[in-house]
């Protein structure tokens, strides 16, 4: 009795390959957002729309904000419970950016 196993098989879609311990790794949980905007406002308003994005992924996602002195960057790192809400999170993101 044999078989065989194909290993490392591309995408028909995109040609590449990749295991999944490649794309979703442990503790690897941590988002981090910088935006950019001309006043405070701007920045906190543009950042109210990724957490609530990321709040529908993870009720309880923690997260801790950092804006310059000048009031146009802001840095945001948010905290989820697993990494494959980190992942959906960031593939949901998608659609905010501009």
């Amino acid at each position: 009795m044999s078989s065989e196993v194909e290993q490392n098989v591309p995408c028909e879609a995109c040609g590449c390959s990749a295991e999944m311990g490649f794309v979703i790794k442990e503790g690897d949980d941590v988002a981090e957002v910088s935006i950019f905007a001309d006043n405070k406002v701007l920045l906190e308003s543009e950042f109210s729309n990724y957490l609530a994005l990321a709040k529908e992924v993870c009720a309880d996602v923690e997260h801790s904000i950092v804006i310059t002195e000048d009031e146009k960057e802001l840095h945001a790192r948010l905290k989820f419970s697993c990494s494959a809400e980190k992942l959906i999170y960031e593939l949901k993101t998608r659609s905010l950016r501009r």
